[in-house]
């Protein structure tokens, strides 16, 4: 068979090589811990099972579900919307459900990049951002980011020939992998630039109910202008610990919200109506579990943070998001390094590399492992590295 070129140009996806390399080593006896993947180990609050259970009994949740998701879903999140960040949406025209915020990333390729298009991606980022352009035959133009600037993605230093060319530019704060925070003076620089260069402007908040030290992420569309030109994606995955729900939605600009949706009506079904259900009882429902979430994560951060000089790593502390993203001793690549940390410490850590261009010099560990695990990987790390 004929595979086509866009599958074909794809390179491996980040965390199923995570599990491959996992799975062989732990064929060869090893116990390995992995602070790869960022999947919550603890569980779904309960008061979000006992809202499924009951929804799941609901015939009228056994039929083909609404394709921009139920109007008591997307009534939730404009409620959400507003009690979190003080912004009023329209349920009907700006705000649209999503199978997790990873589908919506993807769908926005086809719905707004032709093949030669431009978007400008993170120089470290969620790898979607890339792939998803990928897989519609269009280019990726990736904005410098390091330590030197905060982590903050340098949009203005695009060539005016990209710029000519580009339809989409990507942030995400709290970021992932570099669990920075963005001043909103960023924000306002993002607008005024999408706004100038015809861009829409996707701000991924995967991470906007996990931040430390008092700190409590923002939203870009609290920003004057915003609605002009951008969109922005939360889900209840980290917020919620619902990774295996996939349910989010994205709200902001009508005709954005508008056309991803058309293309999603053309591909998928929509998201089960009972985890709607379930997710409405997450957004709307008492949230102390929430700050219960992100002081286990804080918890851990320190812990990590205080591990990290005896391993011979440094890192700035976290201010957001469930990660610690590490530089790594000189006369190693991140991938070198990933993989001796696996070899000597049976511990996986993804290559900063994986995440971009400017991720080389760096690893990512998650803190979403349990205290014991966690500790003991740690400590792995110290004895053999």
């Amino acid at each position: 068979m004929r595979i086509a070129r866009r599958v074909a140009d794809l390179p491996p996806y980040l965390f199923a090589e995570i599990d491959r390399k996992k799975a062989l080593k732990e064929a060869e006896g090893v116990d390995v811990i992995s602070l790869g993947i960022g999947d919550p180990d603890l569980p779904t609050p309960q008061r979000i099972i006992d809202a499924m259970a009951t929804a799941i009994t609901d015939p009228k949740n056994h039929q083909y579900p609404a394709y921009a998701g139920s109007r008591p879903y997307r009534a939730a999140c404009a409620e959400w919307m507003r009690r979190r960040f003080g912004v009023q949406f329209d349920p009907d025209a700006e705000v649209l459900a999503l199978i997790g915020s990873k589908e919506g990333i993807a769908h926005l390729f086809p719905a707004f990049v032709d093949p030669g298009d431009y978007t400008l991606v993170p120089g470290v980022g969620y790898p979607v951002y890339t792939t998803g352009g990928v897989l519609v035959g269009g280019k990726t133009q990736y904005m410098p980011m390091n330590e030197e600037n905060d982590w903050l993605a340098d949009f203005e230093s695009t060539p005016e020939d990209v710029l000519s060319r580009a339809k989409m530019m990507f942030i995400s704060y709290p970021n992932n992998p570099a669990a920075v925070a963005a001043p909103v003076e960023y924000f306002d620089r993002a607008i005024a630039f999408a706004k100038k260069h015809d861009l829409l402007l996707v701000h991924d908040n995967a991470y906007s109910e996990i931040g430390f030290d008092g700190y409590l992420p923002p939203s870009i569309m609290e920003r004057p202008g915003a609605r002009d030109v951008a969109i922005e994606l939360f889900s209840c995955s980290k917020s919620y610990n619902m990774t295996g729900w996939r349910i989010a939605f994205a709200c902001g600009n009508a005709e954005a919200i508008k056309t991803l949706g058309t293309v999603k009506s053309n591909i998928d079904s929509g998201a089960f109506t009972a985890v709607q259900d379930a997710a409405i009882e997450a957004m709307l429902g008492p949230q102390d579990d929430v700050a219960e979430m992100r002081a286990v994560y804080q918890r851990r951060r320190d812990q990590v943070l205080a591990a990290l000089e005896t391993i011979g790593l440094s890192a700035r502390p976290s201010a957001g998001t469930i990660y610690v993203w590490a530089r790594i001793p000189k006369g190693y690549t991140s991938a070198e390094y990933a993989g001796l940390v696996l070899d000597k410490a049976g511990v996986v850590v993804p290559a900063g590399s994986a995440y971009g261009p400017d991720g080389e010099g760096y690893i990512r560990i998650s803190l979403a492992t349990p205290d014991d695990r966690l500790a003991e990987a740690l400590q792995r790390m110290a004895d053999s590295l």
